[in-house]
C-alpha cells in the first residue's frame, strides 16, 4: 500500500529514535487533529519557508518533529514572549506561537496578555483541554467548575480555586488585537471550521496586520477518563456551553486597533458540570472497597523521604505510590509526588514519597534517605543528594560511573534481568519493591508493602496475586 504524503508534515518522525509515522499522542488527542490542519494550512498556502513556529512546554512540545517549518522551543509560559522575539527580529516571517491552557492561561497568562495588548505581529493558536494534559490530568485555569481532575478530585469548587478562565474574552478587552476566535475540534464539521479559522489566522500573518489569538477547545481522552467519541461529546456539550464558539473579533480589514463586539454576554450564572469521572482519593485509586482509618500521629515515628527514579514506562511511579499506600495502611502521614519528562513512555520519570508520623510540611525530596534507581541517568542525577546513613539502590545493568557519598550504602540489584528470567519484564518495579522489602529500609512492614502491593492491582486481582509471588521469589533471591 502507498503512503499518502501529509501536506506540510515531515515524512518521517524520529522522535523515539526510530524512523516512524506515529505521533506521541494518545487516540482521540484534540492536538493531533490541530497538528494536521496546521500543516496542511501552512503548505497549502505556500508559507513552510516563511513560517517560525514557537513551540511550548506540554503535550505539544514535540511539534517540530511533525511540522516541516522552523521552529523554536519556548520555556514553560514563554512562547509568547519568544514570538515577540522572532516576529521583531524577523518581521518579514510568519510567526505562529501554540500553546496550551496550562501554558498559557497560567505562568504564562502575563506574556500572553501583555503581548497582545502591544498588538505583536504573531498569531497565537491556544489549545484548551480544560486541563493540564501532559502531568497526569491537573487542574488548570479552563477547567470547568465541577470538573474532577487529579488535583480537584471532588470537583473544581469556584469558592476555592476561582471560576474557569475565558480567555478570549479577557483578550477581548483590549485594543490592539485584530482576531479573536474560538473553535473546537468535537467533530467533522466542527474540524472544517477549525481549519477555515487557522487559514484565517495565517493569512492574517502573511499579511503582518497584527496579534490574532484563535482557541481551540479540544478532547483529551485519557485525563478525562473517557473514550474517544465520549470525550469529544464532553467536549461539545460541557465545555462549549462554558466556552462559547465564534468570532469575537475581525479588525483585519480596518487599522487594527478598532475594539470589536461581541455576541457572547459574560456569564453570570453557575454553570451545571457533569463531573468528568476520574480518580477522586488513593482509596479509589486502589479500588479500596473499605476506607483505611486516617493517618495517626506518633512523634516517635521520623520522617523518612524516598526517591524512586527511571525511565517512563518501568513502572516507577507506581513503585513509589505503592510505598505511599502501605505508609497509609500503616496509618502513617505520607505524600506521594510524581515528576515527568516530555515522554509518555521512554523519557524520565521520578517520584517523591514522605512518611511520617507527623503532618508532613512539603512533598519535596532534595535529599532522600533511600534512593532506587532504575537507570544510569537518573543514578548520576540523584546519588550525591543521598544523606549520610542513607541506602541507594540501584539496577545492576546500571556503571557505577562515581561512588555515593560517604556513609551511603550502595546495593547493586539485577531488578531488571530477575524480571525477564521470572518471564515478565515489566515486573521490574516488582522485583525493585523485594529490595525494598528484603533490606528494611522503609521503616514499613513487610505485610503492608504486600498488601499494598496487592492493592495496585485491584482492578486485575490476577496480576495481583502473580506479583506477589514475584515479589517473595525475588526476596529469597537477595
Amino acid at each position: 500500500m502507498k503512503m499518502i504524503e501529509q501536506k506540510g508534515m515531515y515524512q518521517k518522525f524520529p522522535r523515539s529514535g526510530k524512523d516512524t509515522r506515529v505521533t506521541h499522542y494518545c487516540a482521540g488527542c484534540g492536538h493531533g487533529i490541530v497538528n494536521k490542519l496546521i500543516a496542511e494550512c501552512c503548505a497549502e498556502m505556500g508559507l513552510q519557508d516563511r513560517t517560525v513556529f514557537v513551540d511550548p512546554v506540554g503535550c505539544g512540545v514535540f511539534t517540530y518533529y511533525y511540522w516541516d517549518a522552523a521552529h523554536i522551543s519556548a520555556a514553560h509560559g514563554r512562547a509568547s514572549a519568544a514570538a515577540t522575539g522572532v516576529c521583531r527580529a524577523r518581521p518579514d516571517a510568519v510567526t505562529i506561537a501554540y500553546q496550551g491552557d496550562g501554558d498559557l492561561g497560567a505562568i504564562g497568562f502575563n506574556n500572553a496578555f501583555q503581548a497582545a495588548s502591544r498588538g505583536e505581529k504573531f498569531g497565537c493558536i491556544f489549545i484548551n483541554n480544560s486541563l493540564y494534559g501532559m502531568t497526569g490530568g491537573q487542574m488548570a485555569p479552563t477547567t470547568l467548575e465541577g470538573e474532577k481532575t487529579t488535583t480537584t478530585p471532588f470537583g473544581r469548587d469556584p469558592a476555592l480555586t476561582g471560576h474557569p478562565l475565558h480567555v478570549c474574552e479577557v483578550f477581548n478587552q483590549l485594543q490592539a488585537p485584530v482576531y479573536i476566535a474560538r473553535v473546537s475540534v468535537a467533530d467533522t464539521k466542527r474540524i472544517m471550521q477549525c481549519k477555515q479559522a487557522i487559514r484565517r489566522m495565517f493569512e492574517i500573518q502573511q499579511a503582518h496586520k497584527g496579534y490574532a489569538l484563535l482557541e481551540i477547545l479540544a478532547p483529551c481522552p485519557t485525563n478525562f477518563r473517557l473514550d474517544p467519541l465520549k470525550a469529544a461529546e464532553f467536549c461539545k456539550n460541557e465545555m462549549e456551553a462554558e466556552f462559547p464558539l465564534g468570532v469575537f473579533r475581525d479588525a483585519t480589514e480596518s487599522t487594527g486597533h478598532e475594539p470589536r463586539t461581541t455576541n457572547h454576554e459574560p456569564r453570570t450564572t453557575t454553570l451545571a458540570v457533569n463531573p468528568v469521572p476520574q480518580v477522586a482519593s488513593c482509596a479509589e485509586l486502589f479500588a479500596e472497597k473499605e476506607a483505611v482509618p486516617p493517618a495517626e500521629n506518633d512523634p516517635s515515628v521520623h520522617e523518612r523521604r524516598f526517591k524512586f527514579a527511571g525511565y517512563g514506562g518501568q513502572g516507577i511511579l507506581s513503585l513509589g505510590l505503592t510505598v505511599a499506600e502501605a505508609a497509609r495502611f500503616e496509618r502513617r502521614h505520607t505524600l506521594w509526588f510524581p515528576s515527568y519528562g516530555p515522554e509518555q513512555r521512554g523519557g524520565s520519570a521520578s517520584c517523591s514519597v514522605v512518611v511520617s508520623g507527623t503532618p508532613i510540611g512539603s512533598p519535596t525530596v532534595e535529599h532522600p534517605d533511600v534512593l532506587v534507581c532504575m537507570n544510569q541517568p537518573s543514578y548520576e542525577r540523584f546519588v550525591d543528594d543521598v544523606k549520610r546513613g542513607g541506602t541507594v539502590i540501584v539496577d545492576a545493568t546500571v556503571p557505577i560511573t562515581r561512588q555515593p557519598p560517604e556513609g551511603v550504602k550502595l546495593v547493586q540489584w539485577p531488578a531488571l534481568k530477575m524480571a525477564e528470567d521470572f518471564g515478565v519484564p515489566k515486573a521490574a518495579n516488582t522485583m525493585m519493591l523485594a529490595a525494598l522489602k528484603k533490606l528494611g529500609c522503609t521503616g514499613l512492614s513487610g505485610e503492608n508493602l504486600e498488601k499494598a502491593l496487592v492493592a495496585s492491582f485491584a482492578k486485575k486481582p490476577a496480576l495481583g496475586v502473580k506479583n506477589l509471588e514475584l515479589l517473595r521469589e525475588a526476596e529469597s533471591r537477595l
